[in-house]
């Protein structure tokens, strides 16, 4: 199956039904290390310059968005040496107070895993060590019932098996192929319980069509505002969370009925996150 890699076509919107914001809880970690001084991943240079005061003016302003819109903001201490630390998206996946802890692929990241895990443990989760190479809600993502997981460039499919099990729920396995979208949340955004977006070309085919079995109505994301992380936000069921400079979702969001917020995360897309990179739900 080939994959057209040119922007969607514009078809007639579904349906518009009432969408309900529901409180989410969260956990984040302020880019005071910020930095980019080694590349794992097509986004990172370290002969770029980078910013840290800028990213951290940033994150506050996706901080202080999640706490207008009613969020429980938790906060997790960076760690000098740990830049990629403010990717807390990636320290786990949180599910009915178990938290999978996460086995980062490289060595670079690698004690991200158990500074999330000792925070889980602190905070009264029921810690689940791994024992498969994953990044947690990089490649993990609740749709309702059932977990979309990402794998080709970082967590192992073996992996989707043991959050299975732990989860007690389905995991449905999708293959990244492009290197530039390496983690699942950063080619799909979980809109609601029954919605998601996500950009075609990421996936193999395959997974295309399971995607497009399961989730006819998607919102198709151009691959303009895929190549700035626009995939990458966070959703109440109303409100979405999308970097600023992602117009046309925007548009493709109002259409449906949702509330987009844009915020900039230039900075930290050095590291190659966005949105959703920085924010890791926590359900009990």
């Amino acid at each position: 199956m080939s994959i057209d890699s040119a922007a969607p076509v514009r078809a007639e919107e579904p349906a518009i039904s009432a969408r309900t914001a529901t409180k989410r809880t969260v956990l984040m970690c302020k880019p005071q290390f910020f930095t980019v001084v080694y590349r794992i991943n097509p986004w990172m240079d370290p002969a770029l310059p980078t910013d840290t005061s800028l990213a951290v003016q940033q994150w506050q302003t996706l901080y202080d968005t999640y706490v207008g819109l009613g969020f429980d903001v938790h906060l997790i201490d960076p760690i000098d040496g740990l830049p990629d630390m403010v990717y807390a998206a990636n320290g786990g996946f949180v599910i009915d107070n178990q938290a999978y802890g996460a086995k980062f692929t490289h060595v670079e990241r690698q004690p991200e895993g158990p500074a999330y895990m000792d925070w889980f443990g602190a905070n009264g989760f029921n810690v689940r060590v791994p024992i498969e190479t994953n990044e947690g809600e990089g490649d993990f993502l609740l749709v309702g019932d059932v977990i979309l997981a990402g794998t080709g460039f970082r967590s192992d499919s073996n992996s989707h098996a043991e959050l299975s099990i732990i989860a007690g729920r389905p995991v449905i396995t999708l293959r990244l192929i492009n290197p530039s979208f390496y983690h699942l949340d950063t080619a799909i955004a979980v809109l609601d319980d029954t919605n998601i977006a996500y950009l075609p070309s990421a996936f193999d085919a395959p997974s295309l069509a399971i995607l497009q079995e399961r989730y006819p109505d998607a919102v198709i994301v151009s691959e303009e505002d895929a190549a700035i992380l626009g995939l990458n936000s966070y959703s109440d069921g109303y409100n979405v969370v999308i970097a600023a400079r992602a117009k046309d979702f925007e548009r493709q969001l109002r259409a449906r009925g949702y509330n987009p917020i844009g915020v900039d995360l230039s900075e930290l897309l050095l590291g190659g996150g966005g949105v959703k990179c920085c924010t890791l739900e926590l359900r009990r």
